[in-house]
């Protein structure tokens, strides 16, 4: 199948299609039985480079569904646990000292400790969820080299 037959979408990206995905699990099925990627090519009337190309898809797809499936399971502890902290958050705690309640006039006086913990404890939830969803991914800065001969020009006159 030749790429100029390829569907896409307006912006001229490929699209994944159904039919897509039977040729890559047909691909990975042939290279399961041991064929070669040639072989693959012939037998699905593709290049070579596509048949590898079609594996490779197949073989990631089938990865992906578990750790999906894993990434919704540990979404849904951190929600439960973030609902519990946050209950911890919104009662009513109260200092005690020695056993007894501490009283600041007639009102039993406040305690924040607790509030504050939970706080705290949220904040870890969200990281977690963050980290889980890829929000907290490194971002990637590309630097021309006019800039980085620059930069290095710079720390060598600060280093005299």
């Amino acid at each position: 199948m030749s790429e100029a037959g390829t569907p896409r979408d307006p912006t001229g990206k490929w699209l994944y299609t159904p039919e897509a995905a039977r040729r890559d699990a047909e691909a990975a099925e042939l290279r399961a039985k041991g064929y070669s990627y040639r072989r693959i090519a012939a037998e699905l009337g593709i290049d070579v480079h596509t048949a590898h190309d079609a594996v490779d898809r197949a073989l990631k797809a089938i990865v992906q569904e578990p750790a999906e499936q894993v990434r919704a399971l540990e979404l849904e502890r951190l929600d439960h646990l973030y609902q519990r902290a946050v209950q911890v958050l919104e009662r009513r705690h109260v200092t005690v000292s020695q056993g007894r309640i501490v009283y600041e006039g007639d009102e039993a006086l406040q305690d924040d400790g607790p509030v504050l913990q939970a706080i705290d404890r949220l904040l870890k939830i969200q990281e977690r969820r963050a980290r889980l969803l890829g929000l907290d991914a490194a971002t990637k800065a590309s630097v021309s080299s006019s800039v980085r001969y620059e930069i290095v020009g710079i720390n060598a006159e600060d280093l005299q």
